[in-house]
């Protein structure tokens, strides 16, 4: 589960890189599935633990909470975690685990920059602001009024000097998503120990994107950086095999359109704070 959350965060955290001329607003769609026996049976037994009665009874309980004035006050100081407890409080009112992972996410783009507002679970409303000209992202939480410097991809590797085994292979398989034609692409990995396969369908009838660019984004080793340097055309739809289970992202809409500038820049007047939702 893990493993297909990073992937879900990455994806966001990278797409920006290689928005270059076109200006507009792009969705995706994401879908996860749970293979793995062993992560399956944990779910399971989160999940009833999530309808246990005494569990629906403390969120209960600590959405009450929320109200008190010394509880309000203490959450005031630490605008992050208020956000995030609501958003947990939220998604376990759905009654179902599917409740905390994302369905999808919004990206706009305008001359590199771009904004991205992740959809659904715990992670919703969440947005992420990548800035071209300082080549940086920030986490955004308008509620609070509160930003985030995000790490770059090689400022938490553990290992930056081992680089993963990257294997990919274009086919002649194509399908239409939209009205754009996208080519198969098979790419396969093994990095830290953990193998993984991914299927790109990219097109090549986007000329404003550059998917080649990406390669020069500050990911670390990670593998996702090795493959867009064999990968031809802009990923409309990513498929992930990892042991635990299996995402599927995909576009689902592509508008040009004007958008404006103050979109691309932190708010006036917000605070920064240390991140905490990336585990820094």
């Amino acid at each position: 589960m893990r493993q297909l959350f990073f992937a879900a965060v990455l994806l966001v955290l990278v797409l920006p890189g290689y928005a270059q001329l076109f200006e507009g607003t792009i969705h995706w769609k994401m879908e996860a599935e749970i293979t793995d026996p062993a992560t399956k049976a944990k779910m399971e037994e989160a999940q009833k633990k999530m309808n246990d009665p005494a569990t629906q009874a403390q969120m209960k309980e600590l959405e009450a909470k929320m109200n008190d004035p010394q509880f309000k006050a203490m959450m005031e100081a630490n605008p992050q975690m208020k956000t995030q407890m609501e958003a947990m409080i939220k998604a376990a009112k759905g009654g179902s685990i599917q409740s905390f992972i994302p369905t999808g996410f919004e990206l706009k783009t305008k001359n590199g920059n771009a904004l991205t507002r992740m959809e659904g679970g715990i992670m919703a409303n969440m947005e992420v602001l990548y800035l071209k000209d300082k080549n940086q992202s920030y986490r955004i939480d308008r509620e609070s009024k509160t930003y985030s410097v995000l790490p770059k991809g090689d400022e938490h590797q553990d290992d930056k000097t081992k680089t993963p085994e990257v294997k990919v292979t274009k086919t002649a398989e194509t399908k239409r998503i939209l009205d754009y034609t996208c080519t198969k692409y098979v790419a396969e990995s093994t990095y830290q120990g953990k193998k993984s396969t991914q299927i790109f369908w990219t097109t090549t009838d986007i000329k404003d994107f550059d998917m080649k660019g990406m390669s020069q984004q500050r990911l670390g080793n990670n593998p996702q950086r090795l493959f867009y340097e064999k990968i031809d055309g802009v990923p409309l739809r990513i498929e992930m095999t990892v042991p635990e289970g299996n995402m599927t992202m995909e576009v689902t809409s592509v508008k040009r359109h004007a958008l404006p500038a103050a979109d691309f820049a932190i708010p006036a007047g917000y605070k920064e704070t240390p991140l905490s939702m990336f585990g820094r």
